[in-house]
């Protein structure tokens, strides 16, 4: 019979090794954390200076005084009350939800044909698509002003804007290849065995997979026509009753430019619906963006 011995447990104890690596991890945790406040503050604290100053009263914004004495809510119905900021809102929705749509509608079938179909002449579109998306604005708006103004007479209005978003966006082309280029050929090929043709396969197999990738165009679309300011002032400036939020705004603080709470609280309303959009649909737009490289 084997006895077993009790023998007393042994602590190790730390050498200075370990010790230094545990100090070291430390010390990075606690340099990359403060780096990361301190960018969240760099970005946030503006916001914040906007968010108070537009609950202060006429007199305090004139003062150094960062929080209000008192709450003045009423200053963003102020704004509201203002002629023209509602037709200012309906203009930009219009504007940006309509051109999102369109810009999506569009964009899907040619960045599906160029990520998954084979044919002559396919990397030259490709490259068209690129080079599209190098070329400023700024060097076609004479002739594109001639046109829409001229030759269909939409001068004031913001259908010369929206009407163009309906033959495809480069950029959400691109965007949208990228994406589609990560789907398994062989989840079309089956669908393709079992007698869907290829607009078939596209609504039923492609779209499905792809929510990430069109979501993500559909934000950077609609951020872009909702921020778009030298579009409206091109071909709306004319026509009050065409003008967007991005380009009333600048008349609004023109009429208010001493009352700094109105015209901070008419900015929080415009950058409100932007923030809130990404709140909502930050999960979907980040994994649309991360996935849209790794397959190329």
């Amino acid at each position: 019979m084997t006895q077993v011995l009790d023998e007393p447990v042994r602590l190790e104890t730390p050498t200075t090794a370990e010790r230094t690596a545990r100090r070291r991890a430390l010390l990075e945790w606690i340099a990359i954390h403060s780096l990361g406040l301190a960018a969240a503050l760099f970005f946030t604290l503006p916001f914040v200076f906007v968010v108070l100053t537009s609950l202060m009263s006429d007199q305090q914004t004139l003062t150094r005084d960062l929080v209000p004495a008192t709450w003045e809510w009423s200053n963003y119905t102020k704004v509201f009350d203002t002629p023209g900021f509602l037709t200012w809102w309906k203009n930009t929705l219009l504007y940006a939800g309509l051109g999102t749509l369109l810009t999506v509608v569009s964009s899907i079938p040619v960045a599906y044909a160029l990520a998954k179909f084979r044919f002559r002449g396919r990397n030259l579109s490709l490259m068209l698509v690129i080079s599209m998306m190098m070329l400023p604005p700024q060097v076609i708006i004479i002739p594109m002003y001639l046109f829409w103004a001229k030759q269909l007479d939409l001068s004031g209005t913001l259908w010369p804007l929206i009407i163009p978003m309906g033959f495809g966006d480069a950029f959400s082309i691109f965007l949208l290849r990228q994406f589609l280029m990560t789907i398994p050929n062989e989840y079309l090929d089956a669908a393709r065995v079992d007698g869907c043709g290829e607009l078939r396969t596209l609504l039923r197999v492609v779209l499905p997979m792809a929510k990430p990738g069109i979501a993500a165009v559909a934000l950077f679309q609609f951020f872009y026509a909702w921020n778009d300011y030298f579009g409206p002032q091109i071909y709306a400036s004319e026509n009050p009753g065409a003008w967007t939020l991005s380009y009333g705004l600048e008349s609004f603080k023109g009429a208010h430019h001493t009352d700094w709470n109105l015209t901070m609280a008419a900015t929080v309303l415009v950058m409100a619906p932007v923030i809130l959009v990404f709140f909502f649909a930050q999960k979907a737009f980040v994994e649309g963006v991360t996935l849209t490289g790794v397959k190329g």
